[in-house]
């Protein structure tokens, strides 16, 4: 399973499906990460966490712990 936190910076990836449960799972749903959105890894702090990430056209920081939970699939050419 590849999670967000695995995406290279300056790749772009699509959510495949969201884990995680109750409060977690929709703090991350309302930053607007959901299913089959695309999002594109600006940055990594340098120790790691958080990542900065564009997702829905505005910038975003994710924890690595939650980003854990954003299960994602490569994006798909054409």
């Amino acid at each position: 399973m590849k999670t967000l936190r695995d995406v290279a910076i300056g790749e772009t990836c699509v959510v495949k499906k969201l884990h995680g449960e109750g409060a977690i799972k929709r703090r991350i749903m309302d930053m607007g990460v959901t299913k089959n959105v695309e999002i594109y890894v600006r940055k990594v702090a340098p120790l790691g966490d958080p990542i900065e990430v564009t997702v829905r056209g505005y910038e975003l920081s994710i924890r690595k712990e939650d980003a854990e939970k954003v299960e994602v699939m490569e994006e798909k050419e054409g």
